[in-house]
Parts: structure tokens; sequence; C-alpha cells
């Protein structure tokens, strides 16, 4: 049975404090555009935690998008908090997106088609940038992450069946190792490691970002610093 447990309760074993953050120039969008366009050798950290799902239930393909926001002041990833009553991933923060459907083309049209459902942000705000390696939950989906890049303009239309918030943080934010903390459950016949990134707010408390998010924040830094 997959472990059950409240992420943010769990120690911090490690901090990623021998990395540097991402630096400016390599946070901008023409960089980025030519980074997922022709990257370089570099290996990603982390894309598969199948040893914590059911196998005989097999691999659910699904999409998500990395909606990178041109904003004034910088790019921004825009994030959903799940809604607490869904069946999968309930109440957690997440990219837009969601299972491939028969009808889509290919992952990123179920990347823009899930994004354009659960938060209204039309295909045609979205500047596809490439892809990040596939991913594999200990839910049992195997994700791609597209990376897109979101001219500003779009109005904001969550799915109140599915999103119970939408928000924007600093790529920057993520983009520092120092912010990236690994966390450790332990249970009966094993353990689970996973990054965590936690973005704090000003009335206090934090956005939790943790699990498949995490990790894949985590590779797209992989990419941008190699």
């Amino acid at each position: 049975m997959r472990p059950i447990f409240d992420p943010e309760t769990l120690p911090v074993i490690a901090t990623d404090l021998q990395r540097a953050p991402l630096s400016a120039p390599r946070m901008q969008p023409d960089f980025i555009r030519h980074r997922l366009l022709s990257p370089p050798a570099w290996e990603p950290e982390l894309t598969d935690e199948s040893r914590i799902y059911d196998k005989t239930r097999g691999l659910r393909e699904a999409a998500v998008l990395v909606p990178l926001v041109e904003r004034k002041h910088g790019l921004t990833v825009l994030l959903t908090q799940r809604n607490a009553n869904l069946s999968s991933h309930a109440g957690q923060i997440s990219f837009p997106g969601g299972r491939q459907e028969t009808y889509d083309a290919d992952r990123i049209a179920t990347a823009l088609r899930e994004t354009e459902e659960e938060v209204g942000i039309e295909r045609d705000f979205v500047e596809v940038l490439g892809s990040l390696p596939d991913y594999i939950t200990g839910t049992g989906f195997h994700v791609s992450p597209v990376v897109g890049l979101v001219r500003p303009g779009f109005t904001l239309r969550p799915d109140a069946g599915e999103v119970a918030e939408v928000f924007e943080v600093p790529l920057a934010f993520l983009m520092d190792p120092s912010r990236h903390e690994r966390r450790v459950y332990r249970y009966e016949g094993g353990e689970r490691q996973f990054y965590a990134m936690p973005y704090p707010l000003e009335a206090g408390g934090n956005r939790f970002i943790w699990g498949a998010t995490a990790g894949m924040l985590r590779n797209l830094y992989h990419l941008l610093a190699a």
C-alpha cells in the first residue's frame, strides 16, 4: 500500500547549499528558449517514483504545462492549489495538467487543453518551448512536463471543481538551490525521499511545493544550469 503522510511535518535531511542560484541571464526567455531547443549534455536528478505505487494498476498517461509567465520584474511560474476533495493529489500544489485523452494529438495538446480547462489560459497565450524529462509519480502517473512561455493579458477562469487557487512564484526563487529541501518519510519496508520548495507568504505560512512538482522544477534548474 502506498504510504500516506503529511509532507510538511517530515524532517529536512539536506538543503542544497553547494550549487549557485541560477544567474539572471539564464532566466531570460531567449536563453530558456535556446536551451530547450538545443540542450547540452545533462542528467536529470529524479524522474521515477514508481517504487511506491501498485504496479498491477499500470501507468496512466498525463501531461502538465510548466507555465513561465512574462512579468515586468522577471519570469514567474504559475501553479495551482488543487481542491481538497479530489481523488488524486488532493490539496497539493501542482502545474496545470491532467490525463491524456484519446483525442489529444500528443502530450503538448494534452498540456495545453488541460491548462485551458483548469485555469482558463488559452493556448494562443502560450509559446511551447520544449519538454523536460518524463516523470513517473508515486501515484502511478507517467507525466510529460511541457515548458511554455506565457505572455500576459490572459484572464484566469479556474475550474472550481478542481482548482482552489491559482498563484505565481518568481522563477528566481525556485531556481535557487538553497531553497531546495530534501525530506524523507520512513515507513516499514522502506523510505521515500522527495524535494520540497516552501515559498514563504508575507502573511505567514508558505506555499508548500513538493513531490513531483518540486522534482520537475529541480530538473528545470539542472537543465538551465548545465
